[in-house]
């Protein structure tokens, strides 16, 4: 069968070997992380050093690899380095979160979210529903708390933002004013909860807003290495394991960290690019109103 070109799909899913095979030299020199020899690029891209330099010369016309006069020494070029930045340009942690969030949605079984920081401050923007006799249901738009609910406080622990600390700072004192304690008091609570946080890369809350719920949630960075969004899981307490190394913080954890990497990002083995937020949710089938 042929298309109106008389190409048959076979033969257009052939594609050309040669710039197949080339591409391992920029993969080696992009997983390098610095100029190399030619011996060296052409034993980790697997071919002979002559037939690497054929390709090498091609590249640097193309401007996707340059060659340092003084060490002879090959590096990524100007071309590589406008098609990353167009490339991270493109990215978009919304859509490239669809997938990562069903897999962990099946994976644990659990209500899972996606956040993002909004004018107002912590807020989701996905979520994906488990189902099952009791269901954990959060709303798009919906602003966390900062300082009680997983996700919000994934957000104050790794987010970066000059408007953070003023909404940290009126919601404390909004708490300590409800609890009938000093903001100084609860500030210092907080920022041993913070300093937790940061060390397991992961943040946690039980039952804090709504009743019955726990949550992690786990920072996702870009590629400049600043906190994006925030994956959050949702389950009942009995049913959700909240200790630090539980198989639920460490699938959150991984599936931040791959949202991460898809997003450019460094992610140490261990960190979480995943959030959770207990308060955000209401259990059975309700929607979740802002705290």
């Amino acid at each position: 069968m042929s298309d109106a070109n008389g190409t048959s799909p076979t033969r257009q899913r052939q594609g050309i070997q040669s710039i197949e095979v080339g591409t391992r030299l920029l993969r080696a020199l992009a997983a390098h992380g610095r100029s190399m020899m030619l011996r060296d690029v052409a034993r980790h891209a697997g071919m002979p050093a002559a037939k690497a330099h054929r390709y090498l010369v091609s590249f640097m016309r193309m401007g996707l690899v340059e060659q340092d006069a003084n060490t002879g020494r090959y590096d990524l070029g100007e071309f590589a380095l406008e098609l990353g930045l167009a490339s991270l340009a493109r990215l978009d942690p919304v859509r490239l979160a669809g997938p990562v969030l069903d897999d962990l949605c099946e994976h644990i079984g659990e209500t899972v979210a996606l956040a993002m920081w909004g004018n107002r401050g912590a807020t989701c923007v996905r979520w994906v529903e488990a189902g099952g006799p009791v269901t954990v249901t959060l709303r798009n738009g919906v602003v966390l708390p900062l300082t009680s609910s997983a996700t919000g406080l994934a957000f104050s622990a790794f987010y970066r933002s000059p408007y953070l600390k003023k909404m940290l700072d009126a919601e404390i004192e909004a708490t300590a004013e409800l609890r009938q304690t000093t903001p100084a008091a609860l500030s210092e609570v907080l920022t041993r909860q913070l300093d937790e946080i940061r060390r397991h890369g992961i943040a946690r809350a039980s039952g804090s807003v709504s009743p019955g719920i726990n949550g992690f949630s786990a920072p996702v960075f870009d590629h400049t290495g600043r906190m994006v969004a925030a994956i959050t899981s949702l389950g009942i307490i009995g049913n959700f394991d909240l200790d630090w190394d539980s198989p639920m913080a460490q699938a959150t954890r991984q599936a931040a960290a791959t949202l991460s990497r898809r997003l450019g990002g460094q992610v140490a083995d261990g960190a979480a690019d995943q959030g959770s937020s207990a308060g955000d949710v209401m259990p059975q089938v309700a929607d979740a109103e802002p705290a």
